[in-house]
């Protein structure tokens, strides 16, 4: 796996929290220009440590994978030694959930009504 350090990892830790984000957010999110991030989506995509996510296939969201995660949490060990970077990563992956983030909302009670 061949990565842009650090812009990749910036990428990866600005999704980090399991949200969905366009390429124009993270553009702001990470201070980099929105067409170049626009080179690196797909090859993160190709890599399997991002996902582009609907509504439509054209939307434009994307969304960390676990591998993902797992890549960002081991950056210092990519520039060590990529192969054990590779290792952890694998090793990593299948102990990483996401779940997409939800709405909890408390009822509010009814005023009560004059009779």
């Amino acid at each position: 796996m061949r990565l842009v350090d650090p812009t990749d990892f910036q990428i990866l830790r600005a999704l980090s929290d399991g949200r969905r984000d366009t390429a124009a957010n993270l553009a702001v999110i990470i201070d980099k220009d929105r067409n170049y991030l626009n080179t690196r989506l797909p090859v993160l995509a190709d890599e399997g440590l991002i996902e582009r996510v609907g509504p439509a296939e054209s939307s434009g969201l994307y969304q960390i994978t676990p591998r993902g995660v797992a890549a960002a949490q081991n950056q210092s060990l990519y520039a060590a030694d990529r192969d054990q970077f590779e290792t952890a990563i694998d090793e990593q992956e299948p102990l990483i959930t996401i779940t997409d983030p939800a709405v909890h909302q408390t009822s509010v009670s009814a005023p009560p009504s004059d009779q």
